[in-house]
């Protein structure tokens, strides 16, 4: 892979320098707020958690078998008197010398054993009264410790975490209820043009359905933020876009709008966010959402996504979804990527860096996988990013080879 200086000319802007641009007019303003544990998982954690208790908060048994105390195996003894029986969720007695204590998984471990012989180990006699120890554990075998996964007062998790799965199981092992968490971020989603119509209605000339107000809202909701607004369709007129912009930033903690951002005649959304608000930026350097916008209607910023659905589905992703995380709060706004061979080959690349749709295939035992790309990159075609693995991002005036390493984003990684 080939590639010049990228100096990205007055009007447009590279993606890195755009997204740093953007996240430097935001900051975190969401309250706090209290709720069950239960209803934590994608949420961004308020505060630093620590924990109150060791967890286990007693040694327990790893595996089932026969709890004995090592010295009585050292000294020799291999025939031990079976002189109790603890299942999980039972208080044991202490360990009487000389004998063994039938244990299984889970079951806190008597005071004066330290180590468990698997059961796969052990001979008992018929009447069950003794077992014998055939094999050769070693001290503390099979025992897991009070506080071996968490040690109270330990920090378990950061402000800003994103809460997930296993973060609320850690939580509920810890014994709490509820959490708090930063309130949910409040966005507005403002589809333009007079072509849209809601899929159900029937299509005259000219019209087309509204997948963009599917689309934006289903990526907000996988972050956990709250869709405000019913998406129904501006029309293509400068004072019904002024209204609109003017009443959705003073009620919701963000706007996205969707179309009406590029210089044609029909597009308002531009000259409607300089008049009511701020223009901060316009025109990327990327391919494909080149006419994306970003600027402030009072307090509320507002990004104005292009109109095509994979235009406005990538810009989303690379420049929308990093910047509500952080005004939600969150620590970790960035994605996964990955570095995989090119199976294709591409004539050099224009002054905007490209985001081209690939799929994952393996290809043969010496060369492993590989991407290649979607025959179809029109940025109207959702169908190419409905059936592609993720995107292969391609710099600026770069010229691609067959094996070359591209850098690949799954789209698994972004959508979340």
């Amino acid at each position: 892979m080939t590639e010049s200086d990228f100096r990205p000319t007055a009007r447009l802007m590279a993606v890195d320098e755009a997204l740093q641009q953007i996240r430097a007019k935001l900051s975190c303003t969401a309250a706090a707020e209290s709720v069950l544990l239960r209803e934590a998982a994608g949420r961004i954690l308020y505060s630093d958690h620590h924990a109150t208790m060791d967890v286990p908060p007693f040694a327990n048994s790893a595996m089932d078998g026969y709890a004995i105390r090592f010295d009585d195996l050292e000294q020799g003894q291999r025939i031990f008197p079976i002189s109790g029986r603890v299942p999980a969720g039972h208080d044991p007695g202490p360990l009487a010398p000389g004998t063994a204590v039938r244990i299984f998984t889970g079951a806190p471990m008597p005071s004066g054993a330290d180590t468990v012989v698997i059961q796969e180990n052990c001979r008992t006699d018929a009447g069950a009264s003794t077992v014998t120890v055939v094999a050769d554990p070693s001290v503390g075998e099979n025992v897991r410790a009070a506080g071996n996964d968490i040690h109270a007062g330990e920090r378990l998790l950061s402000a800003g975490k994103r809460l997930t799965a296993a973060d609320v199981g850690t939580l509920a092992a810890c014994g709490v209820a509820r959490v708090t968490v930063r309130a949910r971020l409040k966005v507005t989603v403002l589809p333009t043009g007079n072509e849209l119509v809601s899929p159900g209605q029937p299509l005259r000339p000219g019209q087309i359905h509204n997948s963009n107000a599917f689309v934006l809202p289903a990526l907000l909701e996988q972050l956990g933020m709250e869709v405000e607004g019913d998406g129904k369709p501006l029309p293509d007129d400068l004072s019904s876009t002024r209204q609109a912009l003017l009443r959705a930033a003073s009620r919701a903690d963000a706007v996205l709008t969707c179309g009406g951002v590029s210089a044609g005649e029909e597009d308002h959304v531009r000259t409607a966010l300089q008049e009511v608000g701020e223009l901060t930026l316009w025109k990327i350097a990327v391919k494909p959402g080149k006419p994306f916008a970003f600027g402030r209607v009072g307090p509320t910023p507002m990004f104005g996504l292009p109109g095509n659905p994979v235009s406005a589905f990538i810009t989303f992703l690379l420049l929308v979804r990093p910047a509500l995380l952080k005004l939600a709060g969150a620590s970790d706004t960035g994605f996964v990527s990955y570095r995989l061979p090119a199976g294709f080959e591409r004539g050099r690349s224009g002054e905007r860096q490209e985001y081209l749709r690939v799929q994952v295939r393996d290809a043969d035992s010496r060369t492993g996988q590989q991407l290649v790309p979607m025959s179809e990159q029109s940025s109207g075609v959702l169908t190419s990013v409905s059936r592609a693995s993720g995107v292969a991002v391609i710099p600026p005036f770069t010229e691609v080879r067959e094996e070359d390493i591209l850098r690949f984003i799954p789209f698994g990684e972004w959508c979340g």
